[in-house]
């Protein structure tokens, strides 16, 4: 049980999927524009990156595995994440429409969101058992949640400044923000080994 509550924080702290490991940058830095926006594409990610460690999960073990076809993770994992996707992008489409429509672009290209992939590769890569690659991705995906709406309130506090220099106003500051924060996770380095 201590392993499994390790591997969670670790997966949040000490290897969060963004300032860490540096995927998922593009909707991390194309959404956390606005506070709601960033929550709503937190918890898709929370929803589709289980989900897709889950199937994922099964198939390399159950199909890949046994019939010798562990090359072709990259391919099986990358359909099951799009199949996924479409079905969070219906199910949003239907329950929350207005935040389905503020995620724009954005919820489609969870599809290509490199932190999806990475976490269900890590997990093969680890030789994660089921329950560890579950517990893992809910980790990782509640630590992109943690990064993306940290950045989505410092980045409303940033937008109503009056002392910004236009030339750091936007995309620049949001980077330089990125960098300061990936800095400040560090700290949490030695808290899990």
């Amino acid at each position: 049980m201590m392993s499994l509550l390790a591997l969670f924080f670790g997966a949040i702290f000490v290897n969060n999927i963004l300032l860490a490991r540096f995927l998922g940058c593009c909707p991390f830095l194309g959404v956390s524009s606005k506070l709601d926006t960033a929550k709503g594409m937190g918890i898709a990610v929370i929803f589709v990156t289980v989900l897709a460690a889950t199937m994922t999960w099964l198939a390399y073990t159950f199909i890949l595995v046994p019939l010798n076809l562990q090359y072709l993770y990259t391919l099986s994992f990358i359909l099951i994440i799009a199949a996924l996707v479409q079905f969070v992008e219906i199910v949003l489409k239907k329950v929350q429409p207005g935040l389905y429509k503020s995620l724009g672009i954005f919820l489609p290209l969870i599809t290509t969101n490199c932190a999806v992939l990475g976490v269900a590769v890590i997990n093969m890569n680890e030789k994660y058992t089921f329950l560890e690659s579950v517990v893992h991705a809910l980790g990782a995906s509640a630590g992109f949640l943690l990064a993306i709406v940290l950045m989505a309130g410092i980045r409303e506090r940033i937008e109503i400044s009056q002392n910004m220099p236009r030339c750091l106003r936007g995309l620049p500051i949001a980077l330089v923000t990125a960098g300061l924060m990936s800095i400040a996770f560090m700290g949490f380095s030695g808290l899990i080994k």
